[in-house]
């Protein structure tokens, strides 16, 4: 046991390096009662984050819909170094009693992680949580603010803020995505 340990370690300390990682389990925030998926769907766009390694671009932008086999298409796309770059992934809904817990994934080799909608009013603004348990020792916490167009007002964004400090999560590290200059329209 302690020689594997001893082996991922390295990797998963590479893996969060870029991440916010904290002691302890991961939080249980609330999530948004009566989901409506069906509303939810359609584009969005990142305001703010916690930093991430998988998202490094500008113009970050998320459109969701359904495919026939009743999964969630997730259609991601950025700017990076001048560079108009996609992805796919899927999401489903793991419990139908909480549908706004949902997983997701952008590869058939890795497992579904939470992605969690805290909050949304369908039409402006939507406050999204993730959290990876590792080894029960640490997580490492992934929050976003979106919204139906590429700015949201100043006290939408601390509103968000707030309930996820209000539920331990630190925000203290979030940055605002830069969503200026985005003239390359996106192929969803």
């Amino acid at each position: 046991m302690k020689a594997g340990f001893a082996l991922v370690l390295p990797l998963l300390l590479t893996m969060i390096s870029a991440q916010i990682a904290h002691w302890g389990g991961c939080p249980d925030p609330p999530v948004q009662p009566k989901f409506n998926l069906q509303k939810y769907l359609g584009k969005w766009y990142e305001i703010a984050k916690l930093p991430a390694q998988f998202e490094k671009g500008q113009c970050i932008e998320a459109n969701y819909s359904i495919r026939d086999d009743g999964s969630i298409k997730v259609f991601n796309s950025e700017i990076l170094k001048g560079e108009f770059r996609t992805i796919e992934g899927t999401a489903v809904v793991q419990d139908i009693k909480e549908p706004a817990k949902m997983g997701i994934t952008f590869s058939y080799l890795i497992p579904y992680t939470p992605y969690w909608v805290l909050s949304t009013d369908y039409e402006q603004s939507a406050v999204v949580y993730s959290c990876t348990d590792i080894l029960s020792l640490f997580h490492v916490d992934f929050a976003w603010i979106l919204g139906r167009t590429r700015s949201l007002p100043a006290d939408i964004v601390l509103r968000a803020k707030d309930l996820f400090t209000n539920n331990n999560i630190d925000v203290s590290k979030m940055i605002l995505t830069h969503q200026q200059g985005c003239d390359v329209d996106s192929v969803n």
